[in-house]
């Protein structure tokens, strides 16, 4: 009985060996898999056969030990090591590594599946998927506005170079200083045509007199019905003010910014053309005087200054043109003011350029106050004025207060969203100030948060595995982001194939959550983890692994040279 236990037990051996090559061979043969993650086994000694039971002490006799006798050896467990594996960056947008603990977590055919396998691509619907399995990548997906939503997780999507992006502006920040040393605004410019007569009348012309009936001092018609009025050339400070038309027409008709049959309407395009506003002073605008000259009152500041020669105001200017108005300049304006040019967008990415303009108002003990007067040509009609509101600086140059800070644009009809509001910033950390130090003031858009239109083209997956999406008009926006899955017992896990675990019964259920969190570790982008197999370790396995496979080939011969040499002995 002896003899046949020692084969048995030989066997054991041998046989147990052979699985522990195996699993270091499958090791070795991984060495270059991605996200890999190795195993060992460990031996635990099978049954043991009882010679003879332990006896207890006695007074006569000591105690004695039990005698036993082993019957080989045994599988205890396979256990894999979950340690990270070394990090190697790869340049490629769609690799991710996890440097910590947790899985990337999959959809395959319907079933939730786990890996560390971060060697994903983009499949023809822009799925993020692994090429192994053709799974989806599962994490939180965006909203309209590109916002993360935290709920159930999905297939994340990377639309490249067919999703596009515009964004209105809806804020915009200033910065600058203004000099408070310069000279308070008090004098607006103001011109004046050639007086003009009703020839209904034989009045001077008032504002409800027919353009059609105005004649000058020389009894010459200025209009007729049917005539173009084009405005170009005009400057407003050291700007020229975009060409204008006006129609002169039998009766208002429903475009009434461009078209008009008396003085007053006339003088209402002009108001709004020249981009006059006079919420703070009722004395702008254009108006007509008793001798029945039109007299034009622009807003205060250098940078205001109207200037409008002759020639810029010019009946049919294609065929026989006419200068009806000879113009005269009364006053310049004056006063301490800056002007910056800026480019916003509406909601569908079409630029908006704006002009702001900052007038030094008043001058106190306790600090300067200025006004600002926006224009854009982008308003939809013809006014060029979209908002003027005040702002106050205490007398050490600092921001105090601004009123009316938002300005509107309209823009119906463009398919845009109809009214745009823009809230003009005065404070940030690189504001506006309004100090002595500077004999020049200075102004200029800093940052604004809208952007033209523009196409996905690449992407980045950050640490907390946010996917963030680089469009060719230098947005960023999220595009999802990758969670991952953590488990009471990761050990507890089984691998199915190409990299994928599944739960069992010990593993315990799927802890889902953002990396960086819950112990999960964090995402690093175009990089991969490599397998965590130690050739050096795997050799010295080796070797032990088949060390003891042939010793216990040595067992199982020199038994089987007793059992013939008994046999031996009948004969």
């Amino acid at each position: 009985m002896g003899l046949n236990t020692t084969l048995f037990t030989s066997l054991s051996g041998m046989t147990n060996h052979s699985e522990a090559i195996s699993v270091t061979g499958n090791n070795i043969a991984n060495t270059s898999t991605t996200g890999f993650k190795a195993s060992r086994v460990v031996f635990e000694t099978q049954i043991n056969h009882m010679k003879r039971n332990a006896s207890p002490p006695s007074a006569f006799l000591g105690g004695t030990n039990a005698a036993q006798i082993g019957l080989g050896v045994k599988i205890g467990s396979i256990d894999r090591n979950f340690s990270t594996g070394a990090l190697q960056p790869t340049g490629i947008r769609t690799d991710a590594a996890i440097d910590g603990g947790g899985f990337f977590v999959m959809n395959v055919n319907g079933n939730q599946h786990y890996t560390r396998m971060g060697n994903f691509g983009l499949d023809r619907d822009f799925n993020l998927v692994s090429p192994n399995t053709g799974g989806f990548v599962q994490g939180y997906g965006i909203d309209e506005n590109f916002n993360i939503i935290q709920g159930p997780i999905t297939d994340l999507q990377i639309p490249l170079g067919s999703l596009t992006l515009a964004e209105a502006t809806t804020e915009v920040r200033l910065a600058g200083n203004l000099n408070a040393g310069g000279q308070v605004a008090t004098q607006n410019s103001i011109l004046t045509t050639n007086a003009m007569t009703d020839s209904s009348t034989g009045l001077p012309a008032t504002a409800a007199s027919a353009l059609e009936n105005l004649e000058n001092a020389l009894g010459v018609s200025l209009f007729s019905i049917g005539d173009v009025v084009s405005l170009s050339g005009i400057k407003k400070g050291s700007g020229t003010l975009p060409p204008k038309t006006f129609e002169v027409g039998p009766a208002n008709t429903t475009d009434s910014t461009h078209f008009g049959t008396t003085l007053d309407d006339f003088m209402g395009f002009l108001q709004l053309t020249l981009g006059l506003q006079n919420t703070a002073d009722p004395t702008v605008g254009v108006a007509v005087d008793p001798d029945g000259q039109m007299v034009i009152t622009g807003n205060t500041g250098k940078s205001n200054d109207l200037s409008i020669r002759n020639s810029d105001i010019v009946v049919n200017k294609t065929t026989s043109p006419s200068l009806p108005f000879e113009m005269t300049k009364v006053a310049e304006a004056d006063g301490e003011s800056v002007r910056t040019t800026f480019v916003a967008f509406d909601s569908l990415g079409n630029e908006l350029t704006m002009d702001l303009t900052l007038v030094l108002e008043e001058k106190a003990g306790n600090g300067t106050q200025w006004r600002f007067y926006a224009e854009s040509e982008a308003n939809v009609g013809l006014p060029r004025a979209v908002g003027t509101g005040s702002v106050a600086f205490d007398s050490n140059g600092a921001l105090l207060s601004v009123t009316d800070p938002n300005v509107t644009i309209n823009r119906q009809g463009t398919g845009a969203f109809p009214l745009q509001d823009i809230l003009i910033r005065f404070e940030s950390p690189d504001g506006v100030t309004s100090a002595l130090n500077s004999t020049t003031s200075q102004l200029s858009a800093l940052w604004q948060d809208g952007v033209p239109i523009g196409t996905l083209e690449d992407f980045d997956i950050a640490q907390d595995g946010v996917i963030y999406g680089l469009f060719s008009n230098s947005a960023i926006r999220p595009m999802g982001q990758i969670l991952l899955a953590n488990f009471a017992n990761v050990e507890g896990l089984r691998e199915i194939s190409d990299g994928l675990f599944a739960v069992t019964a010990n593993s315990g259920l799927a802890i889902i959550g953002e990396p960086g969190t819950g112990g999960r570790g964090s995402l690093i982008g175009r990089t991969l983890e490599l397998s965590n197999v130690e050739l050096s370790q795997e050799f010295i396995n080796l070797i032990t692994a088949s060390t003891g496979f042939s010793a216990n080939s040595r067992v199982m011969t020199t038994s089987d040279r007793l059992m013939q040499e008994l046999l031996a002995v009948v004969r």
